[in-house]
């Protein structure tokens, strides 16, 4: 995982989580959305993420062997 994702998945995370805490977000969805902003900073944090391995998609950039 890049760093320009990494930083992305926190700043929406931080994002979801003040909706929530501030009671803009509540219910159902709230709770998704706050189960989510913490799978987002949890992927931030290790830099994988396994939904990206199953589709074949990376962020991460590759230096090419000279």
């Amino acid at each position: 995982m890049g760093t320009t994702d990494r930083i992305f998945r926190v700043v929406v995370a931080a994002i979801m989580a003040t909706l929530y805490f501030t009671g803009t977000l509540t219910g159902t969805l709230g709770l998704v959305l706050l189960v989510l902003a913490g799978v987002f900073v949890a992927t931030s944090l290790v830099s994988f993420c396994p939904l990206y391995s199953l589709v074949g998609l990376s962020t991460c950039p590759v230096k090419e062997k000279a």
